[in-house]
């Protein structure tokens, strides 16, 4: 029987991105994820955009509106990897796990300790 894949959304990482492809290419590899939502740009029409145009089936103009759409899907994401600058990544974990969802992230989670705490 074939292992269920884990329903992946990702946040960050549009073309260009220097880690993004990487990302991406190494859940595909892995053949344990389905890359299935994206929030790619800080510009809604661009990210919605760029998802379809890396064949991610679902885009989504925002971090906000992408954990609401998918909660309310039977077959939603169930975790999210994240990796836009530095400056957003706390926070965006911070809305993933209270969207009770498993979060991937790059590292640092932030620009200084102040931040961290």
């Amino acid at each position: 029987m074939a292992a269920l894949k884990l329903r992946l959304g990702l946040v960050g990482g549009a073309t260009g991105a220097l880690i993004g492809p990487v990302h991406r290419l190494a859940a595909r590899m892995d053949d344990r994820f389905e890359l299935l939502a994206g929030v790619f740009s800080r510009d809604p029409a661009r990210s919605v955009a760029e998802a379809a145009a890396i064949g991610i089936p679902r885009g989504y103009p925002d971090v906000a509106t992408m954990l609401a759409a998918e909660a309310a899907r039977p077959d939603g994401i169930q975790a999210v990897a994240i990796m836009p600058p530095n400056d957003s990544r706390a926070a965006i974990a911070d809305a993933t796990l209270d969207a009770w969802l498993d979060v991937i992230c790059d590292k640092p989670l932030t620009n200084d300790l102040a931040s961290a705490a």
